[in-house]
């Protein structure tokens, strides 16, 4: 295909650009070669990403030696993890389109040819992945691959059963001393956090797509496959380049609805719900809560992997990676949809094998008939709400009692931390949504509280936040249209009774239209919580978390 470089490189007009290109090291004979963005997420502060630049040091070896020339910059990653339970949980979600316009103002602007991205972790995967689609360029990801497990007395340990340890020690199931040896052990070096999170979600959707190479998202992190994957990455953006072959193409209707099956087969993250749409959006696709919910009736549950069963992405990897589960899914699959191996993804599945069918079982033993993601509505969702629930208790599949309201998630994780919180009562934590956030905090550390204290059984969670892909519990999140902006879950108060009915799709409040009609003809709008900043900005753009969250393109 015709290379934009030329823009730089080509006529009398362009000295001064080449001059500029041999003060980076470019030698004369490089200008007729195609210029390679790699787009890389390495920082030193998030254990997910600090490992990559071992990673494009592989691809951009290859990508020489295939006859380009490769251009590093970086990316910022956040790590949501460390971003949990204090201020800095608004700003995650809010990146997402940050990195996503960051790598567009690179690739752009130095007219690059071909794009190559290299990221872990739940907001970077997504970002980059949107400007990719934005871009519609030859383009390739190699995402970083989860960490090892961490294990404890013999035990194979995540972050989620880390952070249920904390709630544990509160009502006395664990002492200080043992949290503090299993903090040391819970994660043992470099990759994205070893559970169903969003962020290794997204690597298997990445890869579902048609993004990456096969087996990529489940190669772990310091393996020699991962390096391999990378090295073969490099070359293969080459060849997209000489065939033509765009993001636009790969990223079709049918790739998505590919991407949605997989996850409700495999209990993937509830950020999905934001992600997919967004990334959708910029191939001009619109992906709504509806399908979601159509694909998920209709998709059973073959994996079940921690936080939300009892395998680990080790194991997952060992039964054959995504190939094996796309093997598995097939009859339910387009499989007709092209990839970034040039071949469409039926050819990629040729040789594809399920090696462990406790791990992967087949379509007719599911470890539950349907998906694991499901969209509630009723009048307290007018516009839906989401629930992983393959991760809830079937005790509270089903359940009502009386609200506690809260307006922020420290609130809530005060009232429990007092004891606050009583058998049968469904927290409501508001105000926490894109908008009224504002950038839609994970609830994790209450839910990690709820289910380490033992209330997973007997109290369930509904906001117009959102939850930590590693998530589990009776936690509905999402709800749709959020408080800030006038949803009806702005005027539930103390002691209105939530009905929640998992099965049925439901979710409301027990009052009548006329008496949420009337509440809501007094409600006020408060005054927004940040004046200034990206976080002003992005409450001001925002679209709805039923639609993505992602920023508008006109007011």
């Amino acid at each position: 295909m015709e290379l934009r470089s030329r823009e730089l490189t080509d006529g009398t007009d362009r000295a001064a650009h080449r001059a500029l290109l041999y003060a980076i090291g470019l030698h004369k004979q490089d200008l007729s070669k195609p210029l390679i963005a790699i787009a890389n997420s390495w920082n030193e502060i998030v254990p997910g990403h600090i490992h990559l630049r071992t990673l494009s040091e592989a691809v951009k070896a290859s990508v020489r030696a295939a006859g380009g020339i490769p251009l590093e910059f970086d990316t910022i990653a956040l790590c949501d993890g460390l971003c949990q339970g204090h201020a800095g949980m608004s700003y995650p979600l809010p990146s997402r389109d940050l990195i996503a316009d960051s790598i567009e103002l690179m690739v752009k602007s130095h007219c690059l040819d071909a794009l190559v991205m290299i990221a872990s972790c739940d907001k970077v995967v997504p970002g980059h992945l949107m400007a990719a689609a934005r871009l519609n360029l030859p383009s390739i990801m190699v995402t970083g691959g989860p960490m090892e497990p961490g294990i404890y007395q013999g035990r194979q340990i995540t972050l989620t059963d880390m952070r249920e340890f904390i709630g544990a020690v509160e009502v006395g199931k664990l002492t200080k001393e043992e949290l503090s040896e299993i903090e040391e052990k819970a994660c043992p070096g470099p990759g994205s956090c070893s559970m169903l999170g969003t962020a290794n979600t997204m690597a298997i959707l990445a890869e579902t797509l048609g993004m990456t190479l096969p087996h990529c998202a489940t190669a772990h992190a310091l393996t020699e496959q991962k390096r391999q994957i990378a090295h073969q990455s490099g070359t293969q953006i080459m060849h997209l380049l000489e065939k033509g072959i765009t993001s636009s193409q790969i990223l079709s209707k049918e790739a998505f609805r590919n991407a949605i099956t997989v996850d409700s087969a495999i209990g993937g993250s509830t950020n999905t719900f934001l992600h997919l749409p967004a990334i959708a959006k910029e191939v001009g696709l619109r992906i709504d809560l509806d399908l979601f919910d159509e694909i998920s009736r209709n998709t059973p549950q073959i994996a079940a992997i921690k936080p939300s069963g009892p395998s680990t992405l080790k194991d997952l990897d060992y039964a054959g990676g995504v190939p094996a589960i796309l093997k598995t899914l097939s009859p339910l699959l387009e499989t007709n949809v092209l990839t970034v191996t040039g071949k469409t993804l039926e050819e990629n599945l040729s040789n594809a094998a399920v090696k462990n069918n406790h791990v992967v079982r087949e379509l007719n033993n599911p470890f539950r008939k349907e998906g694991a993601l499901t969209v509630l509505r009723g009048n307290l969702a007018p516009e839906g709400a989401v629930v992983k629930q393959s991760a809830v208790d079937e005790r509270m599949l089903r359940h009502s009692g009386p609200a506690r309201v809260f307006e922020s998630m420290e609130e809530a994780v005060g009232a429990l931390q007092q004891r606050d919180i009583v058998d049968d009562m469904v927290m409501v934590l508001r105000y926490e949504g894109p908008k009224g956030g504002p950038g839609m905090r994970e609830m994790h550390m209450v839910t990690s509280l709820l289910m380490g204290m033992g209330l997973g059984t007997s109290v369930a969670l509904v906001t117009d936040g959102r939850f930590s892909g590693s998530t589990r519990g009776p936690c509905i999140g999402h709800v749709s249209p959020e408080a800030f902006e006038g949803g009806p879950i702005a005027v539930v108060t103390d002691g209105d009774i939530i009905e929640i009915d998992i099965p049925s799709r439901k979710l409301n409040v027990r009052l009548s239209d006329s008496e949420i009609s009337r509440r809501l003809e007094n409600w006020r709008q408060p005054p927004p919580k940040v004046r200034s900043g990206v976080l002003r900005r992005y409450a001001l753009l925002a679209e709805s978390s039923s639609r993505g969250a992602y920023l508008k393109d006109e007011l």
